[in-house]
């Protein structure tokens, strides 16, 4: 006889962390998550369903199969596995365990989630990020994105982190590590579909960082319109 565990009935969702990595669509009117292990094909939005990996027809989580979403049940279990190597370019989600879900030692496979805050780890040369950048790598139709500060966008493909809630939508909330000033925090708007909003009910912090992402921007192109002057300068002395 095989003991089986009660069933839970909770007043209010579960809450669980785990990492990802941000994306941004290839027309850069929907942003999202992907997985670091197990179903990272898959993209998924802020408030998403899980499908089968392997294309079986059953509804995750099953209990003879490895579908549905995964999260641990402590933040310092997923930040520990932001200091491997692979990892380190990843974000830390908090979500929310929905629907059905089977509860193990360490966290939950479950069927439904929402993406409740997103944590951004400072930029590669330690200041604090202001903007999410392409990562160099993506999937079919999305780009993969690391946080990154105003002086290191240059000219890749980038959004701001209140631009990234906007895009995400459904109340999500970023929030910037590191640097002297601590944490910063924005918000997407609940509800608010991909692709909508604007610079409308943005606070000072956003738009410090939206200032500041658009000057550096400027600088790079400056800079790089300087040296094609130079060129096209010393060239016009040959002749």
């Amino acid at each position: 006889m095989r003991l089986r565990l009660p069933t839970e009935r909770p007043t209010e969702p579960p809450t669980g962390y785990k990492i990802a990595h941000p994306v941004l669509s290839q027309d850069g009117t929907w942003a999202g998550f992907t997985g670091v292990s197990l179903g990272g094909a898959l993209p998924y939005g802020v408030v998403a369903d899980a499908a089968c990996v392997y294309g079986r027809r059953h509804r995750p989580p099953a209990r003879l199969c490895d579908c549905g979403f995964h999260c641990v049940h402590e933040r310092t279990a997923a930040e520990a596995l932001l200091c491997t190597a692979e990892h380190r370019t990843a974000v830390l989600l908090e979500v929310s365990v929905l629907g059905a879900y089977i509860r193990f030692e360490r966290g939950f496979r479950y069927a439904r989630q929402r993406v409740r805050a997103m944590t951004v780890g400072p930029c590669a040369c330690g200041a604090p990020a202001v903007a999410l950048a392409d990562a160099g790598w993506g999937r079919p139709g999305v780009r993969a994105l690391t946080g990154v500060c105003a002086g290191c966008v240059r000219g890749r493909t980038s959004v701001t982190l209140a631009g990234f809630a906007r895009l995400a939508g459904d109340g999500l909330r970023i929030v910037a590590e590191g640097g002297a000033g601590g944490a910063v925090g924005v918000t997407g708007a609940p509800g608010e579909p991909a692709g909508a909003g604007g610079p409308d009910g943005l606070g000072v912090p956003e738009l410090v960082a939206e200032a500041a992402l658009l000057q550096a921007r400027l600088d790079w192109f400056q800079t790089q319109l300087a040296r094609l002057g130079e060129r096209g300068a010393g060239g016009a002395g040959h002749g």
